[in-house]
């Protein structure tokens, strides 16, 4: 752009001192010099035209103020010079200028193109001022938006990874002690699965907005994640005063949220690395992301500080992760099953489905491993629709090879919130071709009672569709006796604590003989699991309990073991399987 407005001024000038010349007689000698230091002059002043307007320069209003003023006074100077220069003669001049185009009105049109000019180029001047402007406003919130996260209107990693150079560079000045705390929603995907995700953008901006409101001007809080926060302490937050901002930060988080006629509560898990005794603030995000896995891992709703070995938990948490997302569609996942009993005669009913994980690598991982994982991440759904087709598909197996065996699965509060549940396993019914009372679903006491009319309607569904009912862990003082009138369950499982404590514990006698009889007086069968002695068994069937289950019978077992040993009557502890199957139990009462 520079060097075409450059070329446009030489034309100018070219053309003028043309049109001057015109006609005019040869200067004297020594004229031409000044010619020539005029013309010199100008290509000085719009070379130094070009120089301003060059690059980032050409932008900047002061640049282009002192161009155009070299412009303007190169042009005039050279006009002068050169009309200095010359000499015009007497025949040269026009005899026919009188009249109307007399001196008063070439001075009047020269006036009036002046000011139109003027004009022109004043509203173009004030038009790309406009524009300028336009863009500048532009440009920043391009940039603003580049730092911002949009939905809650925080900081996002970007601008926050911005914020955390500069503090380590004043902080390193003064070496004053400051932290930073990583803030986990837990089970926020249940939500987006349950509610939608417009529900959960709620949700998202109703935290950003009490956090921002706690953290005020005590540090810079940032939206990093789908359901993560992260906060940067001023200078000076230590150890003591880093965990007490944690624990003002949970029990905020601990308080119901209410959105468009919902109450939804969530809790957290927060990371705390401090500066500098934990290293450099340009590691300390990912020192207390490892922090606030530590803190989710055991159990939610806390805080931890960061410890060199989390990184390590951290790396094995996410490897794990990205194997369990291919484990379903690589057939490492497996279903074993375990007996029930029938209390008095010791016949088999039918049997627990419970999920293994055979690792390529790691070989047999631990539901209490790979299950919490599954769940913090989204995965339990996908994996507990894996798990209910898996055993519908035994189910009709066994049915072909001549057992009528019932099989239990069971479903996590996730799977809980989905709203087509009872239509994703009635599909597995119809696409196996199993009868539904083959199948009980075991929903713990527990999950049952967070959201107990949500869970009264999935159980009624459940119930229309044909399967069985159980209430698992039952006994841990969740459920109330109204609300247990009106699920449609058919079993009580008793949570296993109680059964192991049974020959040693009056209280957990107590607990067992009090759930038999709360059971008989609903109609309802007891089950109880963790009976691994016979001390144990002969209490619970004085007692009352009509099905028992444990290593005492069998540990899980392959499906094709459990058929053979109910087929050919062998096994750890031989009972006769083939009959049993084939017969419903009742409750027993006691005498």
């Amino acid at each position: 752009m520079a060097a075409v407005v450059l070329l446009a001024l030489v034309a100018v000038a070219v053309t003028g001192a043309s049109l001057h010349g015109m006609g005019l007689t040869p200067v004297p000698a020594a004229r031409p010099l000044v010619v020539t230091a005029a013309a010199a002059a100008l290509a000085l002043l719009l070379g130094g035209c070009g120089w301003l307007l060059a690059g980032e320069r050409g932008v900047e209003p002061r640049w282009q103020l002192s161009a155009a003023l070299l412009a303007g006074a190169g042009l005039v100077g050279a006009h002068h010079a050169v009309a200095a220069s010359l000499q015009v003669p007497a025949a040269a001049v026009s005899r026919h200028a009188g009249g109307w185009l007399g001196d008063a009105t070439m001075a009047l049109l020269a006036g009036m193109l002046t000011l139109t000019l003027s004009g022109a180029l004043l509203a173009l001047s004030i038009m790309e001022a406009r524009m300028r402007r336009a863009l500048r406003e532009a440009i920043e919130r391009v940039e603003e938006a580049a730092r911002t996260d949009s939905l809650t209107r925080l900081p996002n990693r970007r601008a926050f990874e911005a914020r955390l150079d500069a503090a380590e560079r004043h902080a390193a000045e003064g070496q004053l002690a400051t932290a930073v705390l990583f803030i986990g929603i837990d089970h926020f995907t249940p939500v987006n699965e349950s509610f939608g995700r417009a529900v959960g953008d709620l949700l998202l901006q109703a935290i950003a907005r009490r956090l921002r409101e706690l953290v005020g001007t005590r540090g810079v809080l940032a939206r990093v994640g789908g359901d993560e926060f992260v906060l940067l302490l001023g200078p000076g937050h230590g150890r003591t005063q880093s965990a007490a901002m944690a624990q003002q930060l949970l029990e905020a988080l601990l308080q119901p949220f209410e959105l468009e006629q919902r109450v939804l509560s969530v809790s957290a898990s927060i990371g705390v690395t401090l500066y500098p005794r934990d290293g450099s603030l340009t590691s300390a995000m990912a020192h207390a992301e490892a922090a606030a896995r530590y803190a989710k891992r055991n159990g939610g709703a806390t805080f931890a500080f960061f410890e060199p070995r989390m990184l390590g938990d951290a790396r094995e948490q996410a490897e794990l992760l990205r194997d369990l997302r291919h484990a379903v569609a690589g057939g490492q996942l497996e279903l074993v099953y375990q007996p029930k009993v029938h209390a008095p005669s010791g016949e088999i009913t039918g049997a627990e489905a419970l999920l293994r994980w055979h690792h390529p690598q790691r070989g047999m991982v631990s539901p209490m491993v790979f299950v919490p994982l599954a769940e913090r991440h989204g995965l339990i759904v996908s994996i507990g629709q894996w798990v209910i087709d898996e055993a519908c598909r035994q189910a009709r197996a066994w049915r072909d090879e001549g057992l009528r065996m019932r099989v239990a699965i069971n479903l996590s509060v996730h799977q809980l919130r989905q709203p087509d549940l009872a239509e994703r396993i009635a599909a597995a019914l119809q696409r196996h071709q199993v009868k539904p009372n083959l199948l009980t679903c075991e929903i713990t006491e527990s999950a049952a009672m967070e959201d107990a009319e949500g869970t009264r309607a999935i159980f009624e569904k459940l119930s229309a569709v044909g399967v069985h009912l159980s209430i698992d862990d039952f006994g841990t003082g969740y459920c109330n006796f109204a609300m247990l009138r009106r699920l449609p369950a058919e079993e009580l499982k008793i949570d296993r604590s109680f059964v192991l404590d049974l020959e040693t514990s009056a209280d957990a006698r107590a607990v067992v003989d009090a759930v038999v009889k709360l059971g008989r007086a609903l109609g309802r069968k007891v089950v109880a699991e963790g009976v691994e002695t016979e001390g144990r068994a002969q209490v619970l069937r004085a007692l009352g309990c009509d099905v028992l289950q444990g290593y005492l019978y069998a540990k899980p077992m392959a499906a094709k073991a459990l058929a053979l040993w109910a087929m050919n009557d062998v096994g750890p502890r031989a009972m006769e399987f083939s009959a049993s199957l084939f017969q419903e139990t009742q409750p027993v009462s006691v005498h």
